[in-house]
């Protein structure tokens, strides 16, 4: 008896269609990408329970006829390509003829369309990928696509689905995404309860930049462009003020398609260079428009990978085209790197100490004259004598120790301090919290936005109030008293970062908060300090739990002992 056998054409069906349809967000994915082949101006999405129970995505497009829409649903039939040749010279986002199908074999399909030009339209049904009717409607000029009960006759793919929320911040994700690669069309996304994201037409592309990755974000992004042989690439470069911890701000499109390509977001990150801190990414949205024979877009189910001819060479202009950008304007970004500080070595920045510290001295770094005599006195640290020298490029805390010289950074020093001050505030229930006389408008994107509704029981946890105020802003009512004086429209961008990543225990979702809270309430690189200041941190320091390391694991201090002093100037063997 044989054991190979073909499959069935219902199992064949259902197998292509789990390679082109996981969750609702490949359907959304792939109904937007055939109403922009169609010609259309808007776009609507609808979806109910996350796209689980309905998606429909309505255009204005150039709509079919009776005998086109027959055809749709049929696996490999597309209007796309007519022979091999085609295949290699795709200008259309869609070309396989595989998402009606795949997507009719695993839902209730209902399609309902009209011709440009035709008094009439037509509707067909489906389910399970068998044709139920097609009738003659009244419908506007266009299409509308309404997909029910994804999965209903798979089981074992449905419970696999995430939660409504979950599923929902993926369609959301995958939205901007497309929506992002062309500004001249109008798209709507909406749930049954709310309008998440409209985003009209425009001829430029920071307005839309502005609705989805925010205002203060889009106002700071530079352009750059450059071209090689049948390419030219177009960046819109983000602040590395506003780098996040994962690449989920990189968009990257070719020929306006978005891809996710690690060699891509690898030579935008060499792009930046030292500008950026390691282990962090920017956000930056990147154009590759390229010859079609240049670009194989056949080589994934879901067409987000593409392969390229002369694919180093591409890397290598990506990399000097976010050079490039980056280095004509860089004085717009205050980043502070190694080298940057270093360049300004003699250059003291008068900086007002009230100015930097979140709040005043006294609360701070508590020093008065009670504490502290006209001498300046001596503090142990990790029990040891230790006597001030000074500060050393506005940057490092010098001491003369038992041993030899103690350098402590400033910047990882106070981090800790202020951690552990906010850590033991939150576990006391003492933490003072500062309401705002005039809150504070942020705003944000669609999705930042949930993430900080879903999350609001944490933030109050750490003195942080916000509420919806309509649109893509919040308003920040109240924060920890300690932190008055931090960034507070980048702090909220990085808190929801975190958020985002961490669906963890509460207590280590906490801890990761309390750390980046304690990060931005700190004082800087290049921030002058009084000798009381710095012998107040040196005694606050010394209390700390662990005063050795900062909460993200980089050093505090190092010590270079007397002994590695006379080696390094011969005194000793």
């Amino acid at each position: 008896m044989n054991t190979i056998r073909v499959l069935s054409e219902k199992v064949a069906i259902r197998i292509a269609a789990g390679e082109v349809i996981d969750r609702p967000s490949s359907v959304v994915r792939e109904l937007i990408d055939n109403s922009i082949d169609a010609g259309a101006t808007r776009i609507a999405v609808r979806i109910g329970r996350g796209g689980r129970s309905v998606i429909r995505v309505s255009d204005d497009g150039v709509g079919m006829p009776k005998d086109d829409l027959l055809l749709c649903i049929e696996r490999h039939a597309t209007s796309k390509i007519r022979d091999l040749d085609d295949l290699y010279n795709i200008n259309t986002l869609g070309f396989r003829g595989e998402a009606l199908a795949s997507i009719a074999a695993v839902s209730r399909l209902t399609i309902t369309t009209r011709p440009k030009g035709s008094l009439t339209g037509f509707r067909l049904k489906m389910a399970g990928g068998k044709l139920e009717s097609i009738d003659e409607v009244g419908s506007p000029e266009g299409t509308v696509v309404e997909v029910r009960d994804l999965f209903y006759n798979v089981p074992a793919r449905r419970k696999f689905l995430r939660t409504p929320r979950t599923e929902t911040d993926n369609v959301i994700d995958v939205f901007t995404r497309i929506a992002l690669g062309f500004e001249n069309i109008q798209f709507l996304l909406e749930t049954e309860e709310k309008v998440l994201l409209n985003l009209p037409r425009s001829k430029e592309l920071i307005p839309r930049l502005s609705l989805v990755l925010g205002r203060k974000v889009a106002e700071q992004m530079l352009s750059s462009s450059g071209r090689m042989d049948g390419v030219k690439i177009t960046a819109y470069i983000g602040s590395p003020d506003f780098a996040r911890s994962r690449a989920d701000r990189v968009y990257v499109y070719v020929n306006r398609r978005n891809i996710r390509d690690a060699m891509i977001t690898k030579a935008i990150i060499e792009g930046y260079g030292q500008r950026l801190m390691k282990g962090l990414y920017p956000q930056v949205v990147l154009f590759i428009d390229a010859e079609p024979s240049m670009v194989d877009v056949n080589v994934h189910p879901a067409k987000q990978e593409v392969r390229f001819q002369d694919s180093a060479g591409l890397f290598r202009k990506i990399v000097q085209v976010i050079d490039t950008g980056l280095g004509k304007t860089l004085t717009q970004y205050p980043v502070e790197t190694a080298r940057t500080r270093h360049e300004h070595v003699g250059e003291p920045v008068q900086i007002s100490w009230q100015e930097t510290m979140p709040g005043s001295v006294s609360d701070i770094l508590a020093t008065s004259p009670e504490d502290y005599g006209a001498e300046i006195p001596r503090s142990s640290l990790l029990d040891e004598e230790v006597r001030l020298l000074g500060q050393l490029n506005s940057t490092y805390i010098l001491c003369e120790g038992r041993e030899g010289l103690i350098i402590i950074d400033q910047h990882a020093a106070h981090e800790r301090v202020l951690y552990d001050k906010l850590m033991k505030a939150i576990n006391e229930s003492s933490l003072e919290v500062q309401t705002l006389l005039l809150p504070r408008t942020i705003e944000v994107s669609v999705r930042e936005k949930r993430v900080l509704e879903e999350n609001k029981e944490v933030l109050s946890e750490l003195g942080i109030e916000v509420e919806d105020f309509g649109g893509q802003a919040i308003l920040l009512r109240a924060i920890p008293s300690i932190l008055e004086n931090a960034d507070w429209e980048l702090l909220i961008s990085q808190l929801i970062s975190i958020l985002e990543q961490n669906r963890v225990r509460r207590e280590v979702l906490l801890d990761h908060v309390i750390a980046v809270l304690a990060c931005h309430g700190a004082i800087r690189a290049g921030d002058r300090l009084t000798d009381s200041e710095m012998e107040s941190l040196l005694q606050q320091l010394n209390e700390a739990a662990l005063p050795t390391n900062c909460p993200h694991g980089r050093p505090v201090l190092r010590k270079i002992t007397y002994y590695e002093l006379e080696k390094m100037f011969k005194r000793v063997i």
